[in-house]
């Protein structure tokens, strides 16, 4: 009785164990984390250096329907703000830049923590600024809007947040109005009722957006009879 009782046991006992080598080797083994390559750096700034260096886009990458490297894109950034002056409304200097902008926004949707992306908005922010259109202005805003957000320790981002503290003014022209036609010589023209017509109003600012000035330009002359 007592060997049937212990052999009984023991098969219980080799059964158990088997049970248990089974759920073990069928277990699904965890997924070994990669290696963060940047943890390894020794310093606080080397692992910065190493994590910029690991967000940014290639120098031999391009972008936009032009094809422009990051350098290419603040190029031309730069270049056309200097070709602008103090205002323009050049149709040859909006074009380039509209083709910047999407270049800008290629690289941006490709490499958001790139941490160029800074600079190149600034520059963008720079040059809209001059170009006298209303979607140039809009667009300097909305580059603004970028980096106060999301690049808001950058340099580039503390310049812009200092500007919006102080006030930022959109500028553009109005639609150019045909000019008078001439009256010929001895010829009285009476006024008619309300006088001359007033420029167009310039609209008063929502909270927390720029104010806006709406410029009148040249008039336009007639075409010749």
């Amino acid at each position: 009785m007592k060997r049937t009782l212990f052999a009984f046991c023991a098969a219980l006992a080799v059964g158990a164990n088997a049970s248990a080598l089974g759920a073990t080797a069928s277990a699904p083994k965890p997924t070994p984390t990669p290696n963060d390559p940047c943890l390894a750096k020794k310093s606080q700034w080397e692992r910065t250096q190493c994590e910029n260096f690991e967000h940014s886009a290639p120098g031999d990458e391009y972008f936009g329907r032009m094809k422009m490297s990051f350098l290419g894109i603040n190029n031309t950034y730069h270049d056309e703000g200097i070709r602008a002056g103090d205002y323009t409304t050049n149709s040859g200097i909006i074009t380039k830049v509209a083709f910047a902008d999407e270049a800008l926004d290629q690289w941006a949707s490709r490499y958001p923590q790139d941490p160029q992306l800074a600079r190149s908005y600034f520059l963008a922010v720079q040059t809209h600024k001059k170009i006298y259109t209303q979607a140039s202005q809009q667009q300097a805003w909305h580059y603004i809007q970028i980096l106060i957000t999301r690049f808001p320790t950058t340099y580039f981002g503390k310049l812009e947040k200092a500007d919006v503290a102080k006030g930022v003014t959109e500028h553009w022209f109005a639609d150019a109005q045909p000019c008078p036609t001439p009256v010929p010589s001895g010829v009285v023209v009476l006024q008619a009722p309300g006088g001359t017509p007033s420029p167009e109003p310039t609209p008063t600012p929502k909270p927390g957006q720029p104010a806006i000035e709406i410029l009148t330009p040249p008039c336009v002359a007639p075409p010749s009879p």
